[in-house]
């Protein structure tokens, strides 16, 4: 059986009342989500905002292995 992996930290985390990423914390979770071996990482929705979508195309320029999903 091969199990995947898909973490929703960076666009469901950020619903959480209280909680606001700077894109600078957002790539830093990106890489250790990458570094544990996570398949796919949502890195947010980027119908949302400018500054989300520039988050998510920040973070898909790093070479990470997961694929970038939004």
């Amino acid at each position: 059986m091969n199990i995947k992996v898909l973490d929703t930290t960076l666009r469901d985390g950020e619903q959480t009342p209280g909680v606001s990423l700077t894109p600078l914390e957002k790539l830093r979770i990106a890489y250790k989500l990458d570094e544990i071996g996570v398949d796919f990482i949502e890195a947010g929705s980027a119908i949302t905002s400018e500054g989300e979508r520039e988050s998510i195309k920040e973070i898909t320029q790093h070479g990470l292995n997961a694929q970038i999903l939004s």
